[in-house]
C-alpha cells in the first residue's frame, strides 16, 4: 500500500515539472527587447503624425512676423500715415492721457469690448501707489501700449534742461519697473517740447506724439453728449473750430476724464459709422523698427 502511495505522488511530482519548465532566460530577454522596440517604434511614429510639415511651421512664422510687422507711421502733423501704398488710409488712433487715473481701467475695458486698441499715456504722479501700479499692470496685460507723458506734467519750455530730462527718463524707469518695458512714444503736457526735450525722447528710443484734435479739455465738453459729437464729427463749434477736424490718421486725444469715460463707447462706434477703422497702435512704425 505504501508503496502505491509513493508511486502516485512521484507519478503527480513528474506532471507538475513537466507543465511548468522553466523558460530560457535568453528567450524572455529577447522578447522584452523586440516589445520595447515596438513601442518606441509606435511612439517614433505618433511623433511624426503630430509634428507640422515644414512648410506650416514657415507659414505660421512668416504669419507671426507679419502681425508685428509696421504699416503706418506719425507723420510730422501728428497724424497716422501708411507707409505703403495699398494700406488703409481711413483710420484715426485713439489716445488718452493722464492715466492711470480713476476712470482708466473703465474706459480700458470699453476698448476692450469694442476690439479697439489706444495708447494710453501716463504720468509718474499716479503711480504711488500699489493699487496705481496694479493698474497700470492690468492696463498693460490687457493689450494696451503704454506711452510717456512726464512724471508730474510739468511745461517743460517752463523748467531747466535738466528737469526735462529728470522728467521724462524717470518715467520711463518708472513704467519698465512696473510692466518690464520702457514707453516706445513720449507726449509733453500741452504738446510742448523744446528741442532739448525732443532731443532726450529720441535718445529713450520714443516717438515723438502731439494730437490732431481733442475736445475734452474744454469746458463746453465736458459734458458726454457734447463731447460724443464734437469727437465724431470732428466740430467744436463752442471753441471757434467750425469745420471738421476728422481726416484719414487722425491722433484723437482723450483724457481719464468722467465724461470721457461716459462718451466713449459712442465715439468708438460713431467713428466706425463715418467710415474709419481704430487702427491697432501696435502696427505704428517705432524707433526700433524704423529702417
Amino acid at each position: 500500500m505504501k508503496r502505491i502511495v509513493f508511486l502516485l505522488i512521484f507519478a503527480l511530482a513528474l506532471s507538475a515539472c513537466s507543465g511548468n519548465e522553466a523558460e530560457d532566460p535568453d528567450d524572455s530577454m529577447n522578447e522584452d527587447m523586440n516589445q520595447q522596440t515596438e513601442e518606441v517604434e509606435r511612439e517614433d511614429e505618433r511623433k511624426e503624425e503630430d509634428k507640422p510639415a515644414e512648410d506650416e511651421e514657415t507659414e505660421v512664422e512668416a504669419d507671426a512676423e507679419a502681425v508685428n510687422d509696421p504699416a503706418y507711421y506719425i507723420a510730422e502733423d501728428a497724424s497716422v500715415a501708411p507707409l505703403e501704398e495699398g494700406t488703409e488710409e481711413n483710420v484715426v488712433l485713439l489716445t488718452i492721457d493722464d492715466a492711470p487715473a480713476e476712470y482708466t481701467l473703465e474706459m480700458a475695458e470699453t476698448l476692450q469690448r469694442l476690439d479697439a486698441g489706444a495708447i494710453f499715456f501716463v504720468n509718474g504722479h499716479f503711480l504711488d501707489t500699489p493699487e496705481e501700479e496694479e493698474a497700470l499692470k492690468q492696463l498693460h496685460e490687457m493689450g494696451f501700449l503704454i506711452g510717456n507723458h512726464t512724471y508730474n506734467h510739468p511745461l517743460i519750455p517752463d523748467i531747466p534742461e535738466e528737469e526735462q530730462r529728470e522728467e521724462i527718463v524717470s518715467l520711463s524707469d518708472r513704467v519698465e519697473e512696473i510692466i518690464g518695458e520702457r514707453p516706445k512714444f513720449f507726449r509733453a503736457p500741452n504738446g510742448m517740447n523744446t528741442d532739448y526735450s525732443e532731443q532726450v525722447a529720441f535718445d529713450e528710443g520714443m516717438v515723438l506724439m502731439n494730437w490732431t484734435y481733442g475736445y475734452d479739455y474744454f469746458e463746453p465738453y465736458m459734458d458726454a453728449d457734447k463731447l460724443a459729437e464734437a469727437m465724431i464729427t470732428g466740430e467744436g463749434s463752442e471753441v471757434d473750430v467750425d469745420y471738421s477736424l476728422l481726416k484719414p490718421g487722425a491722433n484723437l486725444l482723450m483724457h481719464d476724464r468722467e465724461w470721457t469715460n461716459a462718451a466713449l463707447e459712442r465715439i468708438v462706434n460713431g467713428l466706425r459709422d463715418n467710415g474709419y477703422d481704430i487702427v491697432d497702435p501696435t502696427l505704428i512704425q517705432t524707433l526700433d523698427k524704423a529702417n
